[in-house]
């Protein structure tokens, strides 16, 4: 953590630069969710090759997330970032040139390696230039502001390639994204003013592989992965990929009532994510009940989408995916998690291993969906959707079940900790269920 007392107007200016980058990152993720049904007329292909798109995409990203906390400690958040946006702009010129299927997941790839890149880098900057007192509000803003990136790619993305087409949407986006990388690069600093460059020794990959092995042995971190699997995937299928299809053609939307439903998850995390924050953060030993009542209100949501006869109304369809724009934030208690239960030297390493959880359910269940959808394809769309999207609740289902399992373990080594006489950042009262768990315990700080 920054060591500096107050941040200055420098800090400001490097975190505004970044911080642009950051937005351009979401938008580019997000950005074939409104345009999915024109990529599958476009490169010719079917339900389960469209949700490769999605499926490439962010299996790049989480395959990225720990060698690019390598890469940002042995090179710099700065060089990162300006890589980074090169990356997305060429990935995105790419993308609005290819005809060709091979050629559009090639450059989807090289979307998703820049995407991957962006966050880490934007965050070691605020580490660097702010005070640790101000960190996690910085760090809070950034992730808001970065969903201005997502409200971009619905309905303002919509207009543009209804007007303007796929070829010059995509290539505006895509030049500007790589031209933005010459300012990133100018206006950067990895470091304060007058602040020593720390000596970096390149990292092994044994001492890489030992200790994403001890992070995943301790109960917390586990836990932080099953929460962010179960609760972050199902608004990020449905912004990326299947939402914008299914309220089209299963539910009648017209594209622009469909693009601005998906508006609403965005609007939903932005609002949702400080106030749970704020929650959590006053009040952290209800992070895990938040966090089984927001799954268990995303079962009920999906029992209504997927079981109610016939289509569902605005108002309704807006109420879940109200609902389920609340994983998002929900997520982020998965890196509350990682960062208690592990020593400060392992946190970013933990972090990293949680934030592929969310990233590995997205990618079956998008696969999944695709598979289904294809093999239906005599179905009606909404028949199609309703069987389809099961993958969905499947998926979910399985997150539930691991996180029940290692809530469970995590409060035995919260139990465990205190009982050896251990600062534990969260008491916890013991129910019922707290049995013994057969299961050695580590001796760590823990919180549950």
């Amino acid at each position: 953590m920054s060591s500096v007392e107050h941040a200055t107007r420098r800090a400001w200016l490097v975190w505004t630069t970044a911080v642009v980058v950051y937005v351009a990152a979401v938008f580019h993720r997000s950005s074939l969710g409104v345009a999915s049904l024109q990529a599958g007329e476009r490169f010719g292909v079917g339900s389960a090759a469209l949700g490769t798109f999605t499926v490439l995409q962010v299996g790049v990203y989480a395959a990225m997330q720990v060698p690019t906390g390598i890469l940002v400690d042995r090179f710099g958040p700065r060089r990162v970032l300006v890589v980074a946006t090169v990356f997305m702009g060429l990935g995105q010129l790419l993308f609005a040139l290819a005809h060709s299927y091979p050629l559009g997941l090639a450059a989807r790839a090289v979307v998703g390696l820049g995407d991957a890149m962006t966050f880490v880098s934007v965050l070691r900057l605020v580490a660097a230039h702010f005070p640790a007192r101000q960190y996690a509000v910085v760090v809070s803003l950034t992730a808001a502001l970065g969903a201005l990136g997502n409200l971009a790619a619905t309905v303002p993305l919509t207009l543009l390639l209804g007007s303007v087409g796929w070829t010059l949407t995509f290539l505006v986006a895509g030049g500007l994204t790589a031209a933005y990388a010459v300012v990133a690069g100018l206006r950067v600093r990895d470091l304060p003013a007058g602040a020593p460059a720390a000596r970096v020794e390149p990292v092994s990959l044994p001492t890489v592989l030992r200790r994403v092995t001890a992070a995943w042995r301790v109960p917390g971190t586990r836990l932080g992965f099953w929460v962010h699997f179960s609760t972050m995937f199902a608004p990020t299928v449905l912004g990326l990929l299947w939402g914008f299809p299914y309220l089209v053609q299963a539910q009648g939307l017209t594209e622009q009532e469909a693009s601005a439903m998906l508006s609403v998850l965005v609007l939903g995390a932005m609002i949702g994510g400080p106030v749970l924050g704020t929650i959590t953060g006053r009040r952290p030993e209800l992070r895990m009940p938040l966090v089984g009542a927001y799954l268990l209100v995303a079962l009920g949501t999906w029992a209504v989408l997927l079981g109610w006869p016939g289509r569902l109304s605005a108002p309704a369809l807006a109420v879940a995916f109200t609902l389920l724009s609340l994983g998002g934030p929900a997520s982020s208690i998965g890196f509350a998690l990682a960062r208690d239960y592990n020593p400060l030297q392992r946190v970013g390493t933990a972090t990293g291993v949680v934030n592929v959880g969310g990233f590995v359910a997205t990618t079956v269940s998008a696969l999944g969906v695709g598979v289904l959808l294809d093999a239906l394809g005599a179905a009606g769309a909404a028949t199609a959707f309703r069987i389809a999207l099961l993958v969905v609740v499947a998926v979910l289902v399985v997150g539930v079940w691991r996180t029940c399992v290692w809530w469970r373990r995590a409060r035995a080594a919260v139990f465990a900790a205190a009982a050896r006489g251990e600062d534990v950042p969260v008491q916890l009262r013991p129910r019922r269920w707290d049995t013994p768990v057969e299961q050695p315990v580590r001796p760590v700080p823990v919180a549950a």
